[in-house]
């Protein structure tokens, strides 16, 4: 799995992690060394301890570093440096005080709906360079899972903090959200860092926002923001399963049809293969 990994100032840790769910590493970016040592018989099985052995240091890396982040951030939350909003209360604080809100939200979730007035920059964005560098990672990420969630690779913006100085000054308050809660507190680590003292985290991110906590825009529901791919098509991921609860049937029917038509064409193609499978047997034979 895939940390997303972002520099930070006056920290004693080198990097914050935020995995990504749907983001898993290639083999080609692995560290070379290995704390494994093995006496394979050939050369292949050799590159096969090797890569495995590699691959088990690289998670083990990722989930040491995650677990150290998460304390860092809970930190900043205990000691008061970052204070805590409900999203009814983010929305209390933009409508009546007109405090900013900084979204921090990829494109792909920003597109599909955001809350009127609110600034956008991404602190992790879409990866749409096409190099050698980055084929592999699109490919191992819709393999590993992006197919079934929808989530792109994403890779960090080192122009963040530049670009949110651009924006406010540092004695700002100023209201951090992304969809789940976890880009914005990896960002709020960034900002405090930076000289930002007056920050507020949306817990739960927008995806914890019930419709009448924010004023919303887009073509999609705020919950439904950072859903997509075949689980979406579906209607199978958590956010639609409560929709469903509450609309009923109706709301059902259209996604078991949608199941059902998936059922067909497989089956299609299936009969479709084996249908040339006996005609190319057929042409050999003759």
């Amino acid at each position: 799995m895939e940390a997303l990994s972002l520099p930070i100032t006056n920290s004693t840790a080198n990097y914050i992690p935020l995995t990504a769910a749907s983001n898993y590493a290639s083999p080609s970016s692995l560290p070379l060394n290995s704390c494994f040592k093995t006496t394979p018989l050939t050369l292949k099985k050799k590159n096969v301890f090797r890569v495995q052995a590699e691959s088990e240091d690289y998670d083990l890396k990722q989930m040491r570093d995650m677990a150290a982040a998460r304390k860092r951030w809970e930190a900043l939350i205990r000691e008061g440096k970052v204070k805590v909003l409900t999203p009814r209360e983010a929305g209390y604080a933009v409508q009546l005080s007109n405090k900013p809100l900084l979204d921090v939200r990829p494109s792909n979730e920003r597109q599909k709906a955001w809350v009127r007035g609110s600034t956008w920059i991404p602190i992790f964005d879409v990866d749409n360079k096409v190099d050698f560098g980055t084929i592999p990672r699109k490919v191992t990420n819709f393999v590993m899972g992006g197919w079934w969630s929808g989530m792109p690779t994403l890779s960090y913006d080192s122009q963040f903090l530049a670009k949110v100085e651009e924006k406010f000054p540092k004695e700002s308050e100023l209201i951090v959200a992304c969809q789940k809660g976890l880009r914005s507190l990896a960002a709020c680590e960034l900002l405090y860092s930076a000289g930002y003292k007056n920050l507020f985290w949306v817990q739960g991110g927008f995806e914890a926002a019930e419709e009448e906590d924010l004023i919303v825009e887009g073509p999609a529901p705020l919950k439904f923001a950072g859903i997509g791919g075949v689980s979406e098509f579906l209607g199978w991921t958590d956010q639609q399963r409560v929709v469903a609860a509450k609309e009923g049937w109706g709301y059902r029917l259209v996604f078991s049809a949608r199941l059902i038509g998936v059922f067909l064409v497989v089956d299609a193609l299936f009969i479709g293969a084996q249908q040339i499978g006996r005609y190319l047997q057929d042409i050999r034979t003759h």
